[in-house]
């Protein structure tokens, strides 16, 4: 079955209406399965695109809405921005330039934490190494582990002697991943807007290759193409917010 085309239909909301009720589905329905509120839905059936927001959240909620009733979303995205006002993007960079310059610190703290823990790692797998070739593995390295820890002597062995030399390193690992930080970087051009504890740290239309890192106790994120923008949750590895195109809302607890 191929998907409803909007050319030459008089009004973008009534044919999301007229999917949705052929379906016999609430807007709540509707809500609860595809996790866009019910009042921006609404606001797409009444063509209220001021209820939504700025536009790249309307493109995101259309294209998402269009494709769970089986329309043709590219049709629909088109449609409303024939409709749509210009984007006012000079606004949004100005306001990007001046939480850049709030930023630079946190950033500089991150990757000196990633570099102590690229060492500490290291350390760790050279330790291992000597371990399992330079003692043989098996019954040894017990007790090469046991003569690294201040509070006792290994048991026996005259082996663990060598060993006291390595064991320091390891005794770096416990060094913990940041906490209470939020990473992300964008590999696709995306509208972002990033609050922590209750502040706008960061709001505008951000290039591919963005990288930011914030610090805190609560953040809440936001997105117009969550499939371009990767979030890394206290040293974390990232992750997508979602697919290209839809507009995400998400909460972290740091």
């Amino acid at each position: 079955m191929h998907p409803l085309r909007f050319d030459h239909m008089p009004a973008l909301g009534e044919e999301f209406r007229s999917a949705r009720e052929a379906r016999g589905l609430t807007l709540s329905d509707v809500a609860e399965q595809i996790h866009i509120r019910s009042v921006y839905l609404n606001a797409i059936e009444n063509e209220d695109w001021k209820s939504i927001g700025a536009p790249v959240y309307v493109r995101g909620f259309i294209r998402t809405y269009a494709r769970f009733l089986g329309l043709d979303a590219e049709d629909a995205v088109a449609s409303f921005n024939r409709l749509a006002p210009p984007e006012r993007a000079p606004a949004s960079l100005a306001t990007t330039t001046i939480v850049d310059e709030r930023e630079r610190a946190p950033v500089s703290v991150w990757a000196l934490l990633g570099g102590l823990v690229a060492v500490v790692v290291v350390g760790f797998v050279v330790y291992e190494a000597w371990l399992l070739y330079g003692h043989g593995g098996g019954n040894n390295a017990p007790v090469a582990v046991a003569s690294a820890q201040p509070a006792g002597p290994a048991g026996g062995s005259q082996s663990p002697a060598p060993g006291s030399s390595a064991a320091p390193t390891p005794a770096a690992s416990p060094t913990p991943a940041a906490h209470h930080q939020l990473a992300i970087r964008l590999t696709e051009r995306s509208w972002l807007r990033v609050t922590i504890d209750g502040k706008t740290m960061l709001e505008g239309i951000l290039p591919a290759g963005t990288a930011r890192t914030f610090t805190g106790s609560v953040a809440d994120l936001r997105v117009g193409n969550a499939g371009g923008v990767l979030v890394s949750v206290n040293g974390k590895p990232p992750a997508p917010l979602g697919k290209a195109g839809d507009v995400v809302e998400q909460r972290y607890t740091l």
